[in-house]
């Protein structure tokens, strides 16, 4: 390829150009020291020389055409002399501005080399490099630790007892080698020679090098206006200057790399991470860790750590469900509801005014042995462990967590956040630090924050109104089509009918709606993401890390009123407030509001988190895997000439998908989104912590795959801990214990059962000597006459009725006649003492164990704090032996010269 010298003097010019969008900004450098290397992009057959031939046949070259320099990073950009839509101003200014910011980061010391694409002429790359000065000097501002010598201590614990077992399940150590221990310390120039340097291109990895030149890329100004610097490219790529900006995939992910020095670590990910067959074994964190960085290493430790954690959960739960299971047929106020001489001899009140019949209660049999299965002494078991569970995983996790930061050199992380360009282009107010007593730049006053916070504050809660009005919605839906499905369902009061044995009018409306809402979940979803991030972005936070948690916040608030606000709903309201046939509760003045089955609102619970969940993790799946496949798909079919085989590393991955700066922040939302469904509500569906098993192996892979395959390799972050996501997990768990005592209490049926078991199977109360569950379905269910009905002039609503006079309804109540009628009767004083209690002792239970497991479990072991302490105090040693030597060597130098001085001076005396 003819090559030719280009340096920053060529666009001096470019001072000078002063144009509506602000001053074209030119750092100084020494072009004598500096330079950077570019092909001639005048002409396509410039990139068409044999040369160029025999560099092509080398799709994986990672470095420039000279095969010395490393390419650390690619910015690709279209030419606006090539460009359709030629617009001749607007193209001008990009070029500009690009001109003007690859001329400074030349300023910066970095090394550029342009390209064209072999597949589009339109598209240049820009090959960017960082020589080792560069490297250093940044390494030393960014305090990123680098290796001293190697850590002779045992840092991995190892099982020797299950060795035999876990060998199988562990990724195999021919293929990935174990990475080597090294001591470490933030690295200075000044003490280059302390640190364990044996070749200069190995010592900066290059996930340490493309960190350090994205550093770089960030903080790169290229205009000023109105006194206001714009740099980053991140801005440039948002406003089209440039198409992309993207580090290196080492390799093909299905094919090792040509270049014998290449360790194909994609390869070896896909391999041992993200290929199917792999879906048993242990996660290469080490691997993932070195390729990716700490901060996606830390999320797949963290998901393996819960997916690992559920399968304790997950065993419990179907041993639970299991006990419903067998023992449903011992079920006796299930046999009760299905035997025709009780429950078919009990005639129901119509559930609504008008159209709705009586039936007979023996037509929702099926439905009760159903709710047999989860409402069962096996539910309030569950609940209890799962309230210890959620502690004992996040106190374990935490002791994990501080493993890896021990393992991966994250335990004093420093990190100098710079504020972020969106937030530096809006500095337009001057004030006086109170700290250091100088001028500086900020986007507003303390009045104009307070406004921006106030509006985002409004903003937010406006749309948490839309989401509760959403649920309103459904709620309207249920109470109307109720009325359709008890018209058309239920025929034969009998309970003969094949179809409405199964397909009860409650279970067809709780299905319905359950899907409905499931919709609705998934469209508001879509459009809330986009309404936090607008918001957000108008709050104008400081740094990426402020971005991000109050991103955080502000989606998972709108995720948690979205997902679980239905569940809620049925939990803790429906069937709550009612009335009774007499004298029912309106809806919104119009609406009856809805009531429970006879055995309560617990299976209609179970079925909406079974859609919502089940149908949440399948569309997301499907998502994940089909779309980013689809869209690499078109782009394929895009190019017009060329083939993978001769197509150059940075030409393929620019045609993979772009992961985005908050992936991993909608991955997290997805898991956080789940573990609240696993722990809010496991007290009505114990499968749950399995549907989230099976869905974790399976998403760790699928997440795995989009990685290594499909998106471009995302820049290195450092990270510690999983950041927001803990304290949000600290909540859930907290309400967790709330939410499950209050299902237990006041959606199943569990406490008025024991309550009639106790106390009213016997006398006073009962007719039974002994403590029995017979008879619990008569009298738990109040009596009314019929002639107490305030509709009579309606439509007649006794279809079915023969020569009753009397109904029933779920509720407990004097009957007519009595001098209290339709008054709360002395059982649901009863239950109501009974489930408040329940609450009370269950909470002060669960805290009590989860206080004593946060207390008796330290956040971080004996062991790893031995091993920090040991790291730190070897690593001062070493440091301070080296300089002591050099110190005592300097001073023997000094005190020779000074002697030798001494000596010469006082021999003339002495002569």
């Amino acid at each position: 390829m003819q090559m030719m010298t280009r340096n920053v003097l060529l666009n001096m010019e470019l001072e000078e150009d002063d144009d509506e969008d602000g001053d074209i900004v030119l750092e100084n450098f020494d072009q004598t020291i500096v330079c950077s290397t570019f092909g001639s992009l005048e002409s396509q057959e410039d990139f068409r020389t044999p040369e160029f031939e025999e560099f092509n046949g080398k799709p994986d070259s990672l470095f420039f055409t000279d095969g010395q320099r490393r390419i650390d990073f690619v910015l690709v950009y279209e030419d606006e002399s090539k460009k359709e839509n030629n617009k001749k101003g607007t193209n001008e200014k990009q070029k500009r501005k690009r001109q003007a910011y690859e001329s400074n980061l030349i300023s910066h010391g970095l090394q550029l080399e342009a390209t064209r694409s072999v597949s589009d002429d339109k598209l240049v790359f820009v090959k960017v490099h960082a020589p080792w000065e560069v490297l250093c000097t940044y390494a030393e501002i960014m305090h990123i630790k680098l290796p001293l010598k190697p850590n002779d201590l045992k840092t991995r614990s190892t099982f020797d007892t299950f060795n035999w077992f876990t060998k199988v399940l562990r990724v195999n150590e021919s293929v990935i080698k174990p990475e080597q221990e090294f001591f470490t310390a933030p690295f200075e120039k000044s003490r280059m020679n302390d640190f364990y340097i044996l070749d200069r291109d190995s010592f900066f990895n290059p996930a340490t090098r493309s960190r350090i030149v994205y550093f770089i890329l960030s903080r790169v100004k290229y205009q000023v206006m109105n006194n206001v610097n714009k740099f980053g490219i991140n801005r440039l790529v948002s406003s089209g200057i440039y198409k992309a900006a993207f580090p290196l995939h080492d390799c093909k992910f299905n094919y090792k790399s040509e270049d014998p020095n290449c360790p194909s670590e994609r390869y070896l990910l896909y391999r041992e991470w993200a290929h199917p067959r792999s879906i048993y074994k242990k996660q290469p964190l080490d691997l993932i860790r070195k390729y990716y960085g700490e901060k996606i290493g830390i999320y797949f430790a963290w998901l393996g750590y819960y997916t690992q954690m559920l399968l304790l959960a997950a065993v419990v739960g179907v041993a639970c469900f299991l006990y419903g299971y067998l023992n449903q047929d011992n079920c006796t106020w299930s046999k009760e509801v299905c035997d025709p001489d009780i429950g078919g001899q009990i005639l129901m009140c119509p559930q609504c005014d008008r159209l709705c019949p009586f039936w007979r209660l023996n037509i929702t049999c099926e439905s009760s042995k159903k709710l047999c299965i989860f409402d069962s002494f096996g539910t309030l078991i569950f609940a209890v462990f799962m309230g210890v569970w959620v502690t004992l995983f996040l106190e374990f996790w935490k002791r994990r967590q501080a493993e890896l930061e021990y393992e991966w050199d994250t335990v004093e992380l420093q990190q100098e956040e710079q504020p972020r360009p969106e937030y530096e282009a809006q500095c337009n107010h001057v004030v006086i630090n109170e700290i250091t007593q100088e001028e500086e730049r900020i986007p507003f006053t303390t009045c104009g924050k307070c406004i921006r916070i106030t509006l985002c504050a409004s903003a937010v809660f406006f749309w948490i109104l839309l989401i509760i009005a959403s649920v309103i919605g459904i709620i309207v839906y249920r109470l109307s089509v109720f009325i359709v499905f008890s018209t058309t369902l239920p025929k034969n009061p009998n309970g003969t009918d094949p179809i409405q044995k199964y397909l009860t009018p409650q279970m067809a409306t709780s299905i319905t709606a359950s899907i409905i809402s499931f919709i609705i979940i998934m469209i508001l979803n879509t459009i809330y993401e986009k309404v936090a991030i607008m918001i957000t972005n108008f709050e104008l936070p400081r740094t990426q890390t402020d971005y991000e948690n109050s991103l955080t916040m502000k989606m998972f608030l709108f995720q948690f009123v979205n997902y679980y606000s239905s569940c809620f709903y049925i939990a803790f309201f429906k069937g709550k407030f009612v009335g009774y046939p007499g004298d029912p509760v309106y809806w919104l003045g119009k609406y009856r509001n809805e009531e429970c089955d006879p055995g309560g609102c617990l299976l209609e619970l179970t079925t909406q988190l079974t859609i919502i969940m089940g149908g949440k993790a399948i569309w997301n799946n499907i998502q994940e895997v089909l779309l980013p496949w689809v869209m690499n798909l078109i782009g394929r079919y895009k190019r017009v000439s060329g083939s993978e085989k001769i197509t150059p590393r940075w030409e393929q991955d620019y045609h993979l998908q772009p992961m985005g700066r908050l992936g991993l922040f909608y991955e997290y939302l997805e898991m956080i989104i789940q573990f609240g469904f696993v722990t809010l509500f496991v007290a009505s569906f114990p499968l749950a912590p399995l549907l989230a098993l099976v869905n974790n192996i399976l998403e760790i892979r699928v997440d795995a795959w989009k990685l290594t395959t499909q998106f471009r390799r995302m820049v290195p972050e450092k990270a510690q801990d999983i950041g927001a996501w803990q304290p949000i997990m600290q909540g859930i768990a907290i309400l967790a214990v709330v939410t499950n005592a209050m299902i237990i209490a006041f959606t199943s049926d569990m406490i008025p059962r024991l309550v009639y078991y106790w106390s009213f199977s016997i006398p006073p109360y009962g007719d039974h000597t002994y403590y029995t569950m017979d008879g619990y379905i008569n009298n738990t269910l109040s009596v009314f006459n019929i002639t107490d009905f305030k509709n009579t002039d309606k439509e007649n609503p006794y279809i079915g009725l023969g020569n009753y006079t009397l109904c029933r309804y779920r509720d407990f109540r004097n009957p007519p006649g009595h001098p209290q009628e339709y008054k709360h009767n002395i059982y649901y004083w009863h239950v109501i003492a009974a489930k408040l209690a329940f609450i009370i002792v269950m909470e002060h239970v669960i805290y009590s164990v989860k206080f004593f497991i946060s207390y008796a479990i330290p956040d971080v072991s004996k062991i790893t704090k031995s091993k920090i302490k040991r790291e730190k105090y070897l690593t001062q040693k070493l440091l301070h032996e080296s300089h002591l030597k050099d110190l005592t060597k300097n001073m023997g130098l000094i005190a020779e010269r000074i002697g030798g001085v001494a000596d010469s001076s006082v021999r003339p005396k002495l002569e």
